[in-house]
């Protein structure tokens, strides 16, 4: 799997990285896992070719002592499709954009 990992958090960073998660992504029923959803204007062609897969998004798990962004864009719909594919550049930085943000906000020192 292709990730951006930050690890070796202390307890009060990942408090606050739950902190802005929480006010940013959709939490997933699964505890410590987060959506991010792709906007639209950075689909790939393929992703705006299957409607019915939407809405895709980034995967964000919140460990208790690391923070880790997925690279592969999945569907809420689908587990298996053509559209489903690890990020482009333009996702890559939107993703890599956000967790800088997230990390910058949540006051954490790497």
């Amino acid at each position: 799997m292709r990730q951006y990992l930050i690890d070796e958090l202390k307890t009060e960073e990942v408090k606050r990285i739950r902190e802005q998660l929480e006010r940013y992504c959709e939490p997933s029923p699964m505890e410590g896992l987060y959506w991010l959803p792709v906007p639209d204007d950075l689909l790939a062609e393929i992703q705006c070719q299957h409607p019915q897969c939407r809405p895709y998004y980034f995967s964000i798990e919140l460990g208790e002592r690391f923070v880790k962004f997925e690279l592969l864009i999945r569907s809420r719909v689908n587990l298996r499709c053509s559209c489903i594919a690890y990020a482009n550049r333009a996702q890559r930085d939107f993703l890599f954009h956000f967790a800088d943000k997230i990390l910058e906000e949540a006051r954490v020192t790497i």
